[in-house]
């Protein structure tokens, strides 16, 4: 089936927040952010800006009437600073104007005279300070203590993945306005609606069945949308509740990657033990994850780092702990994987390294140590349904990985100034929100008197293709036509109390939800027609818009039907709820069963990398995925590429720099790289793993919005493969991303007792 949203894309008529078409009387918000990164405000001069004409008020933190307060795990973050800032671009009062041009205007006349005070951006720091969000988490599985003993090698290192800009489409926003019995209505590009209400209900001092929240499509989100959304929306609301006048906030790209947290940096440690025949032994890492400077979903994402500590492989003595680091940054957040690629990247580096000292390929350690049916993750869960070794195996089969290996050693020797370099990237995610309560969904169908169906989940389209797979879900379970199909825009007001759209878990879950309506509905109908066809319900079923008797087609067609049942009387509405079933977490003992089942992969990536320049290619990724029962392939095979292109982005070349006063640099398209048609693999394939599926993934269609992403973590290996192929006196670091500056300084690495090869270009 075709994305249903894509002719309206590329017609231009899908409705966006800015698409909205705005009421009489609507205000323009802007937000007057801080300058500095860490400060006590002494004063602030809005005196001149508030005599702008045109500008209708400026709000502040007295200015809210409930609490000055949208943490979401803690209560750490005030919707509009106080006394003190605690980040640069940290709001601090809200503008509005009659246009976005007076905003601007107004907000270049404010002044504010601040005390600046010591500004921390790196964890590692923080954590010396003990500045941190919460206190630090352990999994354990075995003894690595005396696992040490029975070791053939170890390795010791630290790694560093930097953080990541989200850089949507479209920009964070939102648009309010008052209705009747102090009401208000949201338009929000949020992640979360009902994360967006619950904030706007406590800063407004109102019920949340005051505030309805209101979702058409996201351009974009990527994790990015899940809780920083909420400051817009809840800003927007706050000045429609005090002016009665509807405001919109649409940000700038500028102001966007200036306000906003990231992808989480991470500082980390690992020690890892092997046996003689390359089998892991003991596993240790440490992970200091940078915040920033409030929790936003900072815990949550530490704990999925330690979900997946181990990635791919069995590992019977496991002790990974993580800090979640309080800084002066923006606070970090959400991004697709969700912590899993940075914990999944040390693991990755440990093994890099001990193949380089032992002098083998990286491939003979993976294979050693691929996880098995029934073997224990840290955190005690057991691999059920276990497909990693077939993955591994259909890989380097099918794509022949010894002739891969060949075209790379004949074309290195043959090459002095190109060489190219090969990875392999296996992938094991878990698919579940880690906090189990929030593994539930509701969904809520109406049949109309001509046979028309109206279908509302809590899910958010936001280009991952939800929409679609939600009408397949209601085609199939009602046998109908998707013409006789409508999705509704996501609303706090038809479907409460849902879950954000993340950890991969929207289509499972909704879907679901969704499926049980459809069959609430369905059962209903068969009724109805039994009753009028003098049969018994088993004899009816309803097969392409057709009541079948006895597997004998009728005269009663779907719109008869609905007719039938309208005079009868019969309920043509439903509501479907799911709550993901066996999975459940104790915390206090970090054993239990977080995660309906496990996406499993595997991807070769090759490059050439520029011996001159520090250029580098990506020749190829190719992989093998299990999708379970695939749903919807040109949708599925979509997210593949998207994810494995972000993922080389965020290995390669997107770089967030921060100053040591905690500004942004990198904060413009023109300083901020990302993967361009010129950037992604010149060959990517897909291959099918062929699989049953499994029972609670969506009619058995696995989860594929974030594992690919972390295929892209291959990349950054090939290169350096491809730099020690050129300089063998090369030293490997784990540093990413790898732009071509590192590259660059990595080909030509010297040591003291002799030149590395090619030194003779730099004469």
């Amino acid at each position: 089936m075709k994305n249903i949203d894509s002719i309206g894309h590329v017609r231009g008529e899908s409705i966006y927040l800015d698409d909205i078409p705005v009421r009489t009387g609507t205000l323009y918000a802007l937000v007057y952010d801080a300058p500095c990164a860490h400060a006590r405000i002494k004063n602030v001069d809005y005196s001149k800006a508030e005599a702008l004409p045109g500008l209708v008020r400026i709000l502040t933190h007295r200015d809210i009437v409930g609490e000055n307060e949208i943490g979401n795990i803690f209560q750490d973050e005030p919707l509009l600073a106080e006394d003190e800032i605690h980040f640069w671009g940290m709001p601090i009062a809200l503008i509005i104007a009659e246009s976005e041009y007076i905003a601007r205007q107004a907000k270049k006349l404010i002044s504010i005279e601040l005390e600046e005070l010591p500004v921390i951006t790196d964890p590692r720091e923080a954590r010396a300070k003990n500045k941190l969000i919460a206190p630090p988490r352990t999994f354990k599985m075995g003894d690595t203590n005396s696992a040490w003993a029975a070791c053939e090698y170890i390795f010791e290192g630290t790694t560093e993945t930097n953080g990541q800009e989200h850089l949507y489409i479209e920009t964070q926003g939102a648009y309010a306005y008052p209705t009747e019995h102090g009401s208000i209505r949201i338009s929000s590009s949020t992640q979360g609606p009902t994360q967006v209400q619950k904030a706007i209900a406590k800063v407004l001092g109102i019920p949340m069945h005051k505030v309805e929240v209101d979702v058409t499509r996201l351009g974009g989100g990527f994790g990015g949308k899940e809780d920083q959304a909420t400051a817009w929306g809840v800003l927007v609301a706050l000045a429609a509740q005090i002016l009665k006048k509807p405001i919109k906030y649409s940000l700038h790209r500028m102001d966007d990657m200036r306000m906003t947290g990231k992808r989480h940096p991470y500082s980390s440690d690992y020690k890892i033990g092997l046996s003689k025949d390359l089998k892991i032994l003991a596993y240790e890492a440490t992970f200091h994850q940078n915040a920033g400077a409030s929790a936003d979903l900072s815990p949550a994402v530490l704990e999925r780092t330690l979900f997946h500590a181990t990635n791919m492989y069995s590992v019977p003595n496991v002790e990974v702990t993580a800090y979640s680091c309080r800084t002066h940054l923006p606070p970090n957040t959400a991004f697709r994987g969700f912590g899993g690629p940075q914990g999944m990247f040390v693991m990755e580096a440990a093994i890099s390294r001990a193949a380089n000292e032992l002098g083998i390929a990286a491939r003979d350690i993976q294979a050693r140590n691929i996880l098995q049916e029934g073997d224990e993750f840290p955190y005690g869960q057991k691999a059920e349904k276990c497909h990693a070794q077939k993955v591994w195996n259909t890989t380097l089969k099918h794509y022949n990985i010894e002739e891969i290996e060949q075209e790379i050693a004949t074309f290195n020797s043959e090459n002095k100034y190109y060489k190219k370099g090969m990875a392999i990237m296996p992938v094991c995610f878990g698919i579940s929100f880690t906090n189990t309560p929030m593994n539930h969904a509701r969904a809520l169908v109406h049949i109309y008197q001509d046979g028309s169906v109206g279908i509302s989940t809590g899910g958010v389209e936001m280009g991952q293709g939800l929409n679609t797979k939600m009408v397949q879900v209601a085609m199939a379970e009602l046998s109908l036509s998707a013409q006789r199909i409508k999705i509704e825009t996501t609303n706090t007001t038809r479907v409460a109390n849902t879950s954000p759209s993340a950890a991969s878990a929207t289509a499972d879950l909704n879907g679901k939800a969704l499926e049980q309506a459809c069959k609430e509905l369905k059962k209903r109908l068969i009724e109805t027609a039994a009753k009028h066809l003098k049969s018994d319900n088993s004899n009816i079923t309803i097969e392409n818009e057709f009541v079948f008797n006895n597997n004998k087609k009728t005269d009663i067609d779907w719109e008869k039907l609905v007719q039938l049942a309208f005079l009868d009387r019969v309920c043509l509405t439903e509501n479907g709820h799911y709550a993901t079933p066996v999975i459940y977490f104790d915390k206090a003992k970090e054993k239990g069963h977080p995660f309906a089942y496990h996406v499993y992969g595997n991807s070769i990536t090759v490059v050439t990398v520029d011996c001159l320049r520090g250029r580098y290619e990506i020749d190829a990724v190719k992989l093998v995925h299990d999708f379970g029962k695939k749903m919807n392939t040109p949708i599925d095979d979509g997210q593949i590429e998207g994810g494995v292109v972000q993922g080389i982005g965020w290995m390669t070349m997107e770089e967030i720099l921060y100053n040591d006063k905690g500004k942004l640099l990198s904060n413009a398209l023109s300083t901020y790289k990302i993967p361009d048609i010129y950037s992604v693999p010149k060959e990517l394939i897909i291959k099918n793993l062929e699989t049953e599926g499994h029972p609670l993934a969506i009619r058995k269609s696995k989860a594929v919005g974030e594992p690919p992403l972390m295929y892209g973590i291959g990349a950054y290996f090939a290169i350096q493969n491809a730099v020690k192929a050129f300089n063998p006196n090369y030293t490997l670091k784990y540093d990413a991303p790898f732009t071509p500056e590192k590259v660059l300084m990595g080909l030509y690495e010297k040591v003291e007792k002799e030149a590395p090869v090619g030194a003779e270009i730099l004469n």
